[in-house]
């Protein structure tokens, strides 16, 4: 099966790296820029397609790796010739595009996979043997400064991924969304926190800044059994469950006295399976191809995260 690259910055480079270690055969890329056509065609060894048209026209994939501000366009254009597609977050600029991409893979019957890579990652990997039903997620997102990303806000580019999770893991209605942000060194807000209230009672708040001294991408769950900490940059997790006292001799946690009587505390360590994210994803992506199933992150999903993004953009009060 044949994939193509529509971006070869540098996630598309990563991209490249990554499909090689995959079943598809690379036909080739393009890449407006001169120059980065040139040294990516000659680091890689890959061909590079003299327009966009020609590499959809000779592909049965295409990777998209492009500024979000090309999605749309690159998307509608793979998809209306019946090209299934891999498309990095998030989905679209706007929602009416990203509604138009939604009707139109539908109408033409292919896969779109949307790459909210999180999911992939070994940390909430981790827990899939655990059942998980938060009521009160707190997300930290901070990212030393890189102008690659400022052509949109830190919503769209820093917070999107924990909104993705946190539809992921909350199935409910959104009742009511809060946010406040700060531009620092950008046009648009470079810090930002939100507060989304769900209708089932659950809360998440959320906070991302691309201005931090240093990287953190971390997740914790509140449940009602357990306390459930994710750091998704380290790769680890940690489970804190409480339930009754058993009256096991041999139970090794801890004990405390509650209201509700005597309580156990109990610390698990879920065994981690690392893994390049990347990678699993544009495989994964393969396989419903081929097998003809659902992709793990939906067209659907990204829609659905890239409305949350912009409702907080929408409510966000902020100065410059």
């Amino acid at each position: 099966m044949k994939i193509g690259l529509a971006g070869a910055g540098h996630l598309g480079k990563i991209h490249l790296k990554c499909l090689k270690n995959t079943d598809f055969t690379i036909a080739g890329f393009f890449d407006p820029d001169p120059e980065t056509t040139f040294l990516v065609e000659r680091d890689f060894g890959i061909k590079a397609y003299p327009s966009l048209d020609h590499l959809i026209l000779d592909v049965d994939c295409l990777d998209i790796v492009s500024p979000t501000s090309q999605h749309f366009e690159i998307a509608s254009r793979a998809i209306s010739k019946g090209r299934h597609v891999f498309i990095e977050k998030p989905l679209t600029e706007t929602i009416t595009q990203a509604e138009t991409l939604v009707a139109l893979a539908s109408k033409h019957g292919v896969k779109v996979q949307v790459g909210h890579v999180e999911r992939y990652n070994p940390a909430i990997r981790s827990l899939q043997d655990i059942r998980l039903s938060p009521k009160f997620i707190e997300a930290h997102r901070l990212a030393v400064f890189n102008p690659r990303g400022t052509d949109v806000s830190v919503v769209l580019d820093l917070m999107i991924h924990d909104i993705d999770i946190v539809l992921h893991l909350i199935k409910s209605d959104i009742k009511s969304v809060s946010a406040n942000g700060v531009c620092v060194v950008s046009s648009t807000p470079d810090i930002c926190n939100a507060r989304i209230e769900f209708e089932n009672g659950a809360v998440a708040n959320l906070t991302a800044s691309r201005i931090s001294l240093k990287n953190m991408r971390k997740v914790r769950l509140f449940q009602e059994d357990a306390y459930i900490s994710l750091d998704f940059l380290e790769k680890q997790a940690q489970v804190i469950k409480i339930g009754n006292d058993s009256g096991d001799d041999n139970f090794s946690g801890m004990t405390i006295h509650t209201n509700e009587g005597l309580k156990r505390i109990s610390i698990e360590m879920p065994q981690i399976m690392i893994n390049n994210a990347i990678e699993d994803e544009l495989k994964d992506f393969y396989q419903a191809v081929c097998d003809r199933m659902p992709v793990t992150v939906t067209i659907e999903d990204g829609l659905k995260a890239l409305r949350l993004a912009h409702i907080i953009e929408e409510k966000l009060t902020f100065t410059k």
